[in-house]
């Protein structure tokens, strides 16, 4: 099994700035991809960025230039730097992540329980 532990989100005021963190631990054979997606109210759940194991990252056209994610391979973790946060931007955020648990098996994917984010005055 592979748990995924978010931390950092909370209220903020528009503008601000927050950080999220996520760990991963538990039976990995081989971390791949790590990113994030967040699900607004009455919104499906869409994707903000990620990160390759070599840092290669993506992001949602709509976040570029405030959202930044970054990786620690050898902490297993992988962050969202959020400046300049929007009302638009509150939603649930989700890690995500592309795990091999075995040589043998494919990678599938992994997600954690998800940290609120709320921008407003």
């Amino acid at each position: 099994q592979v748990q995924l532990v978010e931390s950092g989100g909370g209220l903020v005021q528009p503008g601000g700035s927050l950080r999220l963190s996520c760990t991963a631990s538990g039976s990995i054979f081989r971390l791949n991809a790590m990113g994030w997606y967040r699900r607004a109210p009455g919104k499906q759940r869409e994707l903000v960025a990620t990160a390759t194991s070599g840092s290669t990252t993506t992001y949602a056209d709509s976040l570029k230039g405030r959202f930044t994610i970054s990786r620690d391979n050898a902490k297993k973790s992988v962050y969202l730097q959020m400046n300049d946060l929007k009302p638009e931007d509150t939603a649930v955020y989700y890690c995500w992540a592309s795990v091999r648990t075995s040589p043998v098996l494919p990678s599938g994917d992994y997600w954690g329980q998800g940290t609120q984010v709320t921008v407003s005055s």
